[in-house]
């Protein structure tokens, strides 16, 4: 009887182990990842982290046999300075496909590629204009904070995998265009609210939003927290407020997964009001999660731009 119970659970032992360094809550279409008893037209791609995720799971949206997983989970961070775990290069070891954001986004990219040579990646800025950075500081990579840049990026996804997979090429393009009108609708729905803002003159924390802004034309006249996490000194937190005041700026824009101390400052050193505006980097494991997001966060920015 323990022969047979251990000849049971030794093959379950094996596959859990096989899987474990994914996260089986973001898995779309397939629950059966690529295995050695399972080889037969599967396909495992990972995506680098949330948005690109979301976008995937639309382009993938339906296809059989394809499954997507996540790679990073929610980080209080920035994905800048995400370092890899041994379940993150496990879960990549059964991918055949990497979809990442690219333009510098995941520091850990070169990792990946010189462990896994064989990993087909798809990066979804590719041939998309970056804003350069001030000073030394690299180019933006917070592509997807625009819609225009979403759409770009899933038009990117879609083609890409249509060319690695073209069996479902026809399946991806379609799911691409069908995504791809609904963020139409979001992006015209949004103009249609802010383009006529009172003041579009904005303070942001951390350099998430200048894509948004240059697509719905928000002024940005200060960001307080270059790099995510930092706490800003005395001195420029005093130029910051100086700035505000000056420039008669209502709004201040915090993200949902930084800490608002910094902000709360600033607010009560002058008349604008703390809101929350978010990047989409976090949130369910639901395909239309971007659109709901950016619908919030439109009415965010009406509530505080036209106050």
């Amino acid at each position: 009887m323990r022969k047979i119970i251990l000849a049971f659970l030794i093959p379950l032992l094996l596959i859990s182990f096989i899987i474990s360094g994914c996260d089986r809550s973001t898995n779309s279409n397939n629950e059966v990842p690529i295995t050695a008893d399972n080889p037969e037209k599967q396909l495992t791609i990972v995506t680098s982290f949330y948005p690109i995720y979301i976008m995937t799971l639309n382009v993938t949206k339906d296809i059989p046999g394809v499954t997507v997983f996540n790679l990073t989970k929610p980080i209080t961070g920035c994905l800048h300075d995400y370092q890899l775990t041994p379940d993150d290069l496990k879960c990549l070891q059964n991918a055949q496909i990497f979809v990442v954001n690219g333009a510098g986004m995941e520091a850990f990219l070169d990792k990946v590629i010189k462990q896994q040579p064989g990993l087909k990646t798809i990066e979804a800025s590719k041939g998309i204009p970056l804003i350069r950075g001030i000073g030394e500081e690299e180019d933006n990579p917070h592509v997807w904070v625009s819609v225009s840049g979403a759409i770009q990026q899933v038009q990117n996804i879609g083609e890409q995998l249509a060319v690695l997979d073209p069996e479902h090429a026809d399946s991806y393009r379609t799911n691409s265009a069908d995504y791809v009108k609904k963020l139409d609708s979001l992006k015209n729905k949004m103009h249609q609210a802010l383009d006529s803002v009172k003041n579009p003159d904005i303070v942001t924390f951390h350099e998430a939003f200048p894509y948004f802004a240059k697509e719905f034309q928000l002024n940005i006249v200060a960001v307080v927290e270059r790099e995510p996490g930092s706490e800003p000194s005395a001195a420029e937190l005093a130029d910051t407020i100086e700035i505000v005041k000056r420039s008669k700026v209502t709004a201040l824009f915090v993200e949902p997964q930084y800490p608002v101390r910094s902000a709360e400052v600033i607010a009560r050193e002058t008349a604008a009001k703390v809101s929350t505006l978010d990047p989409a980097v976090t949130g369910p494991n639901e395909p239309d999660a971007y659109l709901n997001i950016m619908e919030k966060n439109l009415i965010i920015l009406q509530e505080a731009l036209n106050s």
